[in-house]
């Protein structure tokens, strides 16, 4: 019986094209691996995961490894979050200046309130000399000199 199969598989695996073809599969396959290791490392670095240990699964689990690094890996580029953190920063402190908002129920409000129109809080006091609108913890009036 295995003198059968090497009568037949002889002819075959001593072909030079079979041979050539076996040949360049695996310089694919080399080439493939050491392309989608070398891809994992610098994804997972820029996306801010542990680039040598993903790099190593790859290099011993090859596509599996790939495939489970593709599973788990951070869902975006560290830098992508950075500046997505710097933009909501930068939005928050624009609104801040723009309007001014009730420290108890966050509707607006125009800076010279002496309550919040819609929850009735308290905001700021009345000067009993020129009337203007006073922090609560403010002991004299700014504009007017006259102690609270």
């Amino acid at each position: 019986m295995d003198g059968l199969f090497s009568e037949v598989l002889d002819p075959i695996l001593s072909n030079p094209a079979v041979s050539l073809a076996t040949n360049l599969c695996t310089l694919f396959f080399v080439v493939f691996s050491v392309a989608l290791i070398f891809w994992t490392y610098r994804d997972a670095e820029r996306r801010g995961a542990m680039h040598w240990f993903w790099a190593l699964v790859v290099l011993l689990f090859n596509v599996f490894g790939w495939m489970i690094y593709m599973v788990v890996r951070p869902p975006e580029y560290a830098e992508d979050a950075r500046e997505r953190e710097l933009e909501i920063r930068a939005r928050e402190a624009e609104l801040a200046r723009d309007a001014a908002t009730c420290p108890a129920c966050f509707k607006p409000i125009e800076p010279d309130f002496l309550i919040c129109p819609s929850c009735m809080k308290k905001l700021r006091k009345e000067c009993i000399s020129c009337n203007k609108p006073l922090k609560l913890d403010w002991a004299v009036c700014p504009y007017c000199q006259t102690k609270q």
